[in-house]
């Protein structure tokens, strides 16, 4: 459903004087259109000026909402279709009054609209509804306290638990993403720069510092003949002739020791 009657501005100013007066005569036309039968053609006319008389009433629940990074038309939107499930499931002969009823379906459609599709990232239901009542509780408290409150304030102010507060405040943070490839005001304004030009470059060193993290262990556990020729080799840099001297061995028989040492130490470090 997506009904967007309009209105001229002297009435959109008139009804936005008058206030809650302006829906004191819908009384006498919802209970109308509950007697009207479904296919009669009067009904039609009656729902539409019901509607039309309750648009201001839809936006003035969207901006309860507004500046909570959702565009403005989309939550006006969400609020008139809330607004229209309010007029066609309102039941007369409960006796409630109009706005009673109104007011929190057409709020609930709103604030299912930010639990639901308003999320960049996966967040449970249980922290999207514990987020959406932190903006007001955390007023409420600071005004109260002088200051800003404290998590566990905020966890026994609404009588959840204090890790789920936490949480919350953490999951907001995922509400909004944004692009790296999004510029920004520089250093100059004629100087843009995207998020993606401030990251890093990859280094090669964390790859050496992580084999070496790898190997050390192993090395480590080598008897003490084999590890000195890798010392020998790879630490102090010392040709083969010269560690087959220190050993006595051929130049030959190094050569061997340290293919067979590397070949192991390769397949130990690529299956661990």
């Amino acid at each position: 459903m997506n009904y967007q009657p309009t209105l001229t501005s002297p009435e959109r100013t008139r009804r936005t004087r008058r206030g809650a007066d302006s829906y004191d005569n819908v009384e006498p036309l919802l209970v109308q259109l509950a007697e009207l039968d479904a296919a009669d053609p009067r009904r039609i006319a009656v729902r539409e000026d019901l509607i039309r008389r309750c648009l201001p009433l839809a936006e003035h629940i969207a901006r309860k909402f507004a500046g909570r990074g959702e565009n403005f038309d989309d939550l006006l939107q969400i609020a008139r279709l809330g607004m229209v499930a309010a007029v066609d499931r309102f039941d007369p002969d409960h006796g409630a009054p109009f706005l009673a009823f109104a007011i929190p379906t057409i709020m609930g459609e709103v604030r299912r609209h930010f639990r639901d599709y308003t999320w960049s990232v996966r967040v449970p239901r249980r922290l999207k509804e514990i987020q959406q009542k932190l903006p007001c509780t955390i007023d409420t408290l600071s005004q109260r306290l002088g200051r800003m409150p404290k998590a566990a304030e905020i966890a026994e102010e609404l009588d959840v638990d204090l890790v789920e507060v936490t949480q919350a405040l953490i999951a907001g943070n995922g509400y909004r993403t944004c692009s790296i490839d999004a510029y920004t005001g520089g250093d100059n304004d004629d100087a843009p720069t995207s998020l993606l030009d401030t990251l890093g470059a990859e280094q090669s060193e964390y790859c050496t510092v992580e084999d070496c993290l790898v190997v050390k262990p192993l090395i480590a556990a080598l008897p003490e003949r084999d590890r000195q020729v890798l010392i020998m080799r790879f630490y102090e840099y010392q040709p083969q002739i010269q560690i087959a001297e220190s050993l006595g061995v051929s130049q030959m028989q190094v050569s061997r020791i340290l293919a067979r040492l590397l070949s192991s130490l390769r397949e130990q470090a690529l299956r661990d």
